[in-house]
């Protein structure tokens, strides 16, 4: 397992104003969210309360304690929860499984009605953001069609985190083992 992560590595970026890390060979948990799941108008409230422009790293109170609020909101199963139809769960999960053994290596994941989280490996030369991408473009051409509908189905901005050390993997694989069974899916 490759949890080793050095600032001199190239990899490190920001989106929203917040460092990411995009290197192969690092396992990375992500998280997306329906459009409507958590609307932006909460995680705006959100923002206000904890003083997040003073933000300064994914390591920081504020921005723990925001990711927590957005966790537990998304978990009561807000908005069209669209993930729970058979036919776009199947989408979704085939999506995942797609480019596995291909562009990495999918640990484990689970699809609740309003989110999913993912756990994978990139490989070598496969950007994180590229693969997010692949899989909200995809799945949100097939989705919207069986809706009948258009537009976002996807909210724009994702979650993701790169795995620190045996605990945290073992952490975010327990976590996402046991996320659907908490909310009896």
């Amino acid at each position: 397992m490759c949890f080793t992560v050095e600032e001199e590595l190239k990899g490190w970026y920001k989106r929203s104003g917040i460092p990411h890390y995009d290197c192969d060979k690092v396992y990375q948990s992500i998280t997306l969210r329906l459009h409507d799941s958590v609307p932006q108008h909460v995680i705006e409230q959100w923002k206000d309360e904890l003083y997040f422009e003073k933000l300064s790293s994914k390591d920081s109170k504020a921005y723990r304690d925001l990711q927590r609020k957005i966790f537990t909101y998304e978990d009561n199963g807000y908005g069209e929860c669209y993930l729970k139809i058979p036919a776009i769960k199947k989408i979704v999960e085939d999506a995942f499984k797609y480019f596995d053994k291909v562009k990495y290596d999918l640990i484990e994941y689970v699809i609740m009605p309003n989110h999913v989280h993912v756990l994978i490996l990139p490989y070598q030369g496969q950007s994180l953001p590229a693969i997010i991408h692949s899989w909200k473009s995809f799945t949100a051409k097939k989705a919207n069609k069986i809706l009948n509908r258009t537009g976002k189905f996807w909210m724009e901005d994702y979650y993701d985190r790169y795995i620190r050390d045996v605990n945290h993997f073992d952490k975010v694989v327990k976590y996402i083992r046991n996320n659907g069974k908490e909310k009896g899916r």
